[in-house]
């Protein structure tokens, strides 16, 4: 794991966290486990899936990933023309 990975998950976990104050880091990642319906052990959650599950844990159910949100294109012809590379 990279330090602005680490950085990054920090900084999403701490403001969320800190609602439950009276919750233990661990119970915490449980939490949010169920949450994201995790199946298996603990050990399986990922950072990304942390991460990412963070940063929607407060939005609308249809808002949009946010790593994909920079890639949307409104109009077909013009996500085409990109995708072929003539634009």
């Amino acid at each position: 794991m990279k330090y602005h990975r680490i950085n990054e998950l920090i900084e999403l976990l701490q403001p969320e966290w800190q609602k439950t104050p009276d919750v233990d880091l661990l119970q915490f990642l449980v939490t949010l486990a169920e949450e994201m319906k995790l199946e298996g052990q603990l050990e399986t959650l990922t950072d990304d899936a942390l991460i990412y599950h963070l940063k929607m844990r407060n939005s609308a159910k249809d808002a949009m990933i946010p790593g994909l949100a920079k890639d949307q294109e409104d109009d077909f012809k013009t996500a085409l023309l990109k995708a072929r590379g003539f634009m």
